[in-house]
């Protein structure tokens, strides 16, 4: 039996070279951008990681220890989730004595807050639950 071989060139006989020139140049030049920003998705793409973010963006900040009770996980589950969210840049650390909190970065806050625009709670959206409870 034959094996078909693919093949990458268009059957079209009217192809737009410069819409193809134009399009894998702009593929090229945000690639970099693209990448990060696919690895935060999959960061958020975890529902413990994503409850972590969402406790973090209505509390401010919070202790590996407060989420291991509020999650009912163990502290170094935590922890794991935590080292990765931090660095995926989405977490600090903020101690205090010798408690160390977590909060989200500045950066993260923007992204995080059109992500939680996708999650209903009782009827409106998360983000807007966020804002009321932070003002």
């Amino acid at each position: 039996m034959k094996s078909k071989r693919r093949n990458n060139t268009c059957v079209r006989t009217c192809r737009d070279e410069g819409q193809i020139h134009r399009c894998k140049n702009e593929v090229q030049h945000m690639n970099a951008e693209l990448h990060d920003f696919a690895d935060t998705l999959k960061l958020t793409g975890n529902a413990v990681r994503m409850k972590i973010l969402l406790l973090l963006a209505k509390e401010q900040q919070l202790c590996v220890c407060d989420l291991a009770e509020i999650l009912e996980m163990t502290v170094p589950a935590v922890s794991q989730h935590l080292k990765k969210l931090r660095e995926g840049d989405l977490v600090v650390t903020n101690p205090e004595g010798v408690t160390i909190y977590y909060r989200l970065t500045a950066t993260a806050k923007p992204l995080l807050n059109a992500l939680f625009e996708w999650i209903p709670i009782h009827g409106r959206t998360l983000s807007r639950e966020l804002a009321l409870a932070n003002s």
